[in-house]
């Protein structure tokens, strides 16, 4: 984990935030993420705990890992939206930290991973509520407007799809070693089945339960959190990101053993049904399902 100029931090940050006032604050990171740092700024005298998000040390792409655009999406949506954590103020200033970051309040609950805490357990009826809760809350921001919200400009527009397919073909070529699969019929597949003509509308692009705070005693999502991927894009394609990750009872002991999610569980909703139910839910056809799904397999094959 990157460290960091505490000093620097919290003479920049007092006087940005009303009733932030000394001592600085005590700081831990959070571990387990793939992207970019968060580190908890905890105040005690305050009762105030705030979270830190910075992008990682190292040059990285122009695009990637970019704090202003994800402080803007997360600031936008909050009006019409309420489940994105309340951003509270952007640094853009190198002399701080020697990086860009945001600060933003912390979202209280439980985050749920492979396996369950110690001495949490769901019966099949709370599971499936709680898969339903995943899939359902998954097509709210999907509802928002993107030009009320001022984000019409997030993405950039028409051939979202070509353009992700010769990108994540460029990427895995540029990232195969000598022991990995070409996947030139997958990527041939995904050239040759592009839908044509779909709508855009806002996602979060990589929805699952990391990502998600849940309320500790109802399972609602309390927060929904790393929207740094966020776009506009077909909403079956963020659908395809999303179920990429899930693992579900019937899969391989191998997909099961590595599951980043417990979706195994008795009672929780099928891919099949996941997909049925966020078809009902926001209307759509699944008529571009088969693409979508592939993709977002082959999007993860790039990542690993």
């Amino acid at each position: 984990m990157d460290a960091f100029d505490v000093e620097g931090v919290r003479a920049w940050l007092t006087p940005q935030m009303d009733g932030l006032t000394d001592p600085g604050p005590e700081v831990a990171p959070f571990t387990g993420g793939a992207s970019n740092l968060a580190y908890l700024l905890n105040y005690p005298h305050l009762r105030t705990e705030l979270i830190l998000r910075r992008r990682p040390a190292g040059k990285k792409a122009g695009s990637a890992h970019g704090m202003a655009r994800e402080y803007r999406v997360q600031k936008a949506l909050e009006p019409v939206f309420p489940l994105v954590p309340t951003v509270r103020a952007l640094c853009q200033d190198p002399d701080v930290i020697g990086a860009d970051f945001y600060v933003m309040g912390k979202v209280p609950g439980l985050i749920l991973r492979g396996k369950l805490p110690e001495g949490m357990a769901l019966s099949p009826s709370r599971a499936r509520a709680l898969s339903e809760v995943f899939v359902g809350t998954l097509a709210d921001p999907q509802r928002v407007d993107p030009a009320t919200a001022g984000l019409d400009d997030l993405g950039k527009g028409e051939g979202y799809v070509r353009r992700q397919v010769e990108g994540w073909t460029r990427h895995y070529a540029q990232a195969r070693i000598w022991n990995t699969p070409g996947f030139r019929h997958v990527t041939a597949w995904l050239a040759d089945h592009q839908p044509d003509g779909t709508a855009l509308c806002v996602v979060h692009n990589d929805w699952r339960p990391e990502n998600l705070v849940l309320h500790e005693e109802t399972l609602q999502v309390a927060g929904a959190l790393d929207w740094e991927l966020a776009t506009l894009v077909d909403p079956l394609m963020d659908l395809g990101s999303a179920m990429a990750y899930r693992v579900q009872a019937d899969d391989s002991r191998m997909a099961r053993a590595m599951r980043p999610q417990p979706s195994h569980l008795p009672g929780m909703l099928t891919r099949a049904e996941t997909v049925e139910r966020h078809c009902d839910r926001t209307g759509l056809s699944a008529e571009n399902w088969s693409f979508c799904e592939v993709f977002g397999l082959f999007r993860i094959a790039v990542i690993a």
